[in-house]
């Protein structure tokens, strides 16, 4: 399997090193590198890439505002992140936009192969490397999830629902009394689980439909859990009940 990646930072120097370190690893191929993230974001908009090794204090658009236009982008197109960058400060802000690493400047081809293998792994874990990437998902009975930093396979069909808990989501698994918790958003997940199986009914909470209970007036109940279904998901979830009853 290939990685395709390009390489943003506005210091040729530590762009040069980041392209040297790309085009020394086997399993990553640098298909452009640029010194600004504008150019990087025309070149984004019409190619399809894997990975892009991200500086973050850059001018006219920065490396964070750059990763969350992509990370607003559909699913299928939207590339994966790994940080490289001279302040530590933006940590956080790394993994609100759901990046896979944040390599912190000046740093080795050692440390700079780890966040590549890591890249990867989660990419094999998660064929988010195919272009028939939802057919796959439908196919396979299991996500893998960022709790910590460690990625954790987590089966379908344990999951009855997942709320969102600040800049984390919950997920509520069968049999388990603590739920996961993964610093990620709800769009991803409700991006990355089957629609036949899941659905959001409220900005805070997506269901697994399997795991339904009973539903009275606009409550589902699931297990001890009540959640209550919002005016904003309602008609598709009526229409779901419509179907379920038919």
């Amino acid at each position: 399997m290939k990685i395709k990646c390009i390489a943003v930072d506005d210091e040729p120097l530590a762009l040069e090193l980041v392209a040297k370190f790309i085009e020394q690893t086997s399993f990553l191929v640098l298909e452009a590198k640029f010194d600004n993230a504008i150019q990087a974001l025309g070149y984004l908009n019409q190619n399809d890439i894997d990975l892009v090794f991200l500086d973050i204090q850059m001018p006219d658009l920065s490396g964070m505002e750059l990763a969350r236009i992509l990370d607003g982008k559909n699913s299928e197109k939207k590339p994966r992140i790994i940080f490289t960058t001279a302040y530590n400060q933006f940590a956080i802000e790394g993994y609100k936009v759901d990046a896979l690493d944040y390599l912190l400047k000046p740093f080795s081809y050692e440390e700079f192969l780890k966040a590549a293998t890591k890249a990867y792994q989660y990419y094999d874990n998660s064929s988010n490397l195919s272009k028939d990437k939802k057919e796959n998902q439908k196919a396979q009975d299991y996500i893998f999830l960022k709790v910590e930093y460690q990625l954790v396979k987590v089966l379908l069909k344990e999951i009855t629902h997942i709320e969102a808990y600040k800049d984390y989501v919950k997920v509520h698994l069968e049999g388990k009394p603590n739920p996961l918790l993964s610093l990620t958003s709800m769009k991803n997940m409700e991006e990355i689980l089957p629609s036949e199986n899941f659905m959001r009914i409220h900005r805070s909470f997506i269901i697994n439909l399997d795991h339904i209970d009973s539903v009275s007036r606009n409550i589902v109940h699931i297990g001890n859990h009540q959640i209550s279904v919002s005016d904003n998901y309602k008609d598709a979830f009526l229409e779901f009940i419509n179907k379920w009853l038919n």
